[in-house]
């Protein structure tokens, strides 16, 4: 019986602790049912196995500090603690912001999977798939585990096929250029003026949430941002270099959210305080494809969910000086004595 020869990049993955074969499989796509592989039919969902080697082990650490507390709001405008107010019935399309460096993807993907079972099919840079980042990394890494949780590349199509299977899908309209913002441009929207979600979800009758999430500046410092390293030789020109050669989602478009800088900011951990995120009321749009049609009516969709999100962060902005346990100091001594991560008190909504 011949053994199976992999590929060069799986090898070196399979020697690493906890890391599974399947779970290599899943991280690099190599599983596959047709000549093609697909993004969304050819997906296997996380095992618990997986959940707890990542959340626990080599995100927990992050978990922990983070002390992450969502809230949603129900269809009678109520905020409660929890994502009771999230449907479970996809497809529902959650639109929110990003933080410094996506900061707020591991909890807000554990909290679906621990709370509601449901996995958030995230709409990533295409970068991320590219096989010169595969071929730069030789170990499973964090790239790898977004693919293993579901994440796909920002392309019609695929989002097309996520509706089309009722998935709760996960979209930053503000992208590369929100999670790499400048220094004072914290929970500030990049967001492009083309309402480029609303007739998609619409033709599928997806539920849409409009969500904010807070809490990056109570864990980092932003340091040295684009304008800063722009500033110091040699390492301009290699900026430039990368963003030249990287792929572009927002070629061609106006505004800020169009300028994709390929960087990686310098940052400095603060004594950590606490993430906050609330999801909005939701907005059908079951019935509405037709009308949706017209440009107006689209524009004005796309900016209540746009006007949705800047309400999240400001009422989390503002509520979260109410927290008693803003500070990590103190939900360590109440989970020391009291409660696990999860069910720490907060502000009352």
């Amino acid at each position: 019986m011949a053994l199976p020869v992999y590929p060069p990049v799986i090898r070196p993955r399979l020697q690493e602790d906890g890391i599974s074969l399947v779970s290599v499989i899943k991280g690099t796509h190599t599983y596959r049912r047709t000549k093609r592989h697909d993004y969304v039919l050819d997906f296997l969902p996380p095992c618990m196995s997986e959940y707890k080697l990542f959340f626990n082990q080599i995100a927990g650490g992050f978990r922990d500090v983070s002390g992450s507390v969502l809230f949603s709001t129900s269809e009678d405008g109520k905020i409660v603690r929890g994502l009771s107010g999230v449907p479970s019935e996809g497809p529902v399309l959650l639109v929110g912001n990003h933080m410094l460096m996506g900061l707020e993807l591991f909890s807000l993907v554990e909290e679906f999977l621990r709370e509601k079972n449901i996995i958030v099919r995230g709409i990533a840079h295409p970068m991320l798939f590219s096989k010169k980042i595969e071929d730069l990394n030789t170990e499973f890494g964090l790239i790898d585990w977004v693919k293993v949780f579901g994440a796909v590349p920002v392309t019609g199509s695929n989002l097309f096929k996520l509706f089309s299977t009722k998935s709760h899908v996960l979209l930053y309209p503000g992208g590369a250029r929100e999670a790499l913002h400048r220094k004072g441009e914290e929970y500030k929207l990049f967001w492009p003026e083309q309402p480029e979600f609303v007739r998609m979800a619409a033709r599928f009758g997806a539920t849409i949430i409009p969500f904010g999430a807070v809490g990056e500046d109570d864990m980092t410092e932003l340091v040295l941002d684009y304008d800063d390293l722009m500033e110091i030789p040699v390492i301009n020109d290699y900026i430039r270099d990368t963003t030249r050669r990287a792929i572009r989602v927002r070629e061609g478009q106006s505004g800020e959210v169009a300028n994709e800088e390929n960087y990686i900011p310098a940052i400095l951990p603060r004594i950590p305080g606490r993430l906050y995120y609330l999801f909005g009321k939701p907005i059908e749009t079951r019935g509405r494809y037709e009308s949706l049609k017209d440009r107006e009516n689209a524009n004005e969709l796309y900016l209540k969910v746009k006007s949705g999100v800047e309400s999240c962060i400001a009422y989390l902005l503002k509520k979260r000086e109410e927290d008693p346990y803003r500070s990590i100091f103190d939900r360590a001594i109440h989970r020391a004595l009291n409660s696990p991560l999860h069910e720490i008190p907060a502000f009352e909504p």
